[in-house]
């Protein structure tokens, strides 16, 4: 929890991301599969690594899966769930676009399942997990490009909804959780958008996790104070900009 002015306070949680490609830990360059930095061999290691350190969420893509639902890494993602126990929750992400797919992985011990493409395409699909699963298990990322939400792997010609129509779509669907990301500056440390977060915070239909871009403590605070309830950060982490405990820092400022 963090401390807001006054006595007001609201949660922040910090997720350190894990994605997962060919078994192992990778970070990609605005979703681009030909631009992948490799940093890690054990992904489950690297869970550890980061709970021991602090972490009470990981954030889970399973790369694999996002490209071909027939390589999706299962048994993978309960290895992580499994070697962090009970000392953090774990969400998973990756090309999930039917309700078959996504409670493999909340059977698998996912605490969270974050869906996009399919969720976009027909918000009934995002209420029919919701009824099925709860609304804290399902979140939807956001991925934004000029404003537009967009899916399909962030393929450049691929068609985009203007934000405050899907929030306002998955809203009235059921969702709480958003995980609002800026293509542009995915993977790029360049900070945040703060821009963008701003309006999706502002709409005040649901939680706003922050993804994009982070690279440092002002900018973790910088998100928080905008109202978002938590940030996804990767690279950052892998590279050594920012550490765990900063962001515990951050989290209790």
């Amino acid at each position: 929890m963090v401390t807001d002015k006054g006595d007001d306070r609201r949660p922040f949680d910090l997720l350190p991301a894990i994605d997962i490609r060919a078994g192992r830990v990778v970070r990609l360059l605005r979703g681009d599969f030909g631009a992948t930095t490799t940093y890690g061999s054990d992904p489950v290691a690297t869970a550890a690594a980061f709970v021991a350190a602090g972490a009470r969420w990981l954030h889970v893509v399973d790369l694999d899966g996002a490209r071909d639902p027939r390589a999706r890494q299962v048994d993978l993602v309960r290895a992580v769930v499994e070697g962090v126990g009970e000392s953090a929750r774990v969400e998973v992400a990756g090309g999930l676009r039917d309700e078959a797919s996504a409670g493999v992985l909340v059977a698998a011990g996912a605490a969270r399942v974050v869906v996009g493409t399919a969720a976009l395409a027909d918000p009934a699909f995002a209420r029919r997990l919701v009824d099925r699963h709860g609304s804290d298990r399902v979140a939807v990322a956001l991925d934004i490009r000029d404003g537009l939400a967009v899916g399909h792997g962030w393929v450049r010609d691929s068609p985009g909804i203007p934000l405050e129509e899907a929030v306002g779509a998955l809203a009235n669907a059921g969702i709480a959780i958003f995980e609002v990301t800026a293509i542009d500056r995915d993977g790029t440390l360049a900070g945040p958008d703060l821009g963008l977060l701003r309006r999706a915070v502002g709409l005040g239909q649901g939680a706003i996790i922050a993804s994009a871009g982070i690279s440092t403590s002002d900018d973790l605070r910088a998100v928080r104070d905008l109202g978002c309830a938590g940030a996804i950060v990767g690279r950052a982490l892998y590279e050594g900009r920012l550490t765990i405990r900063d962001a515990l820092d951050v989290q209790r400022s």
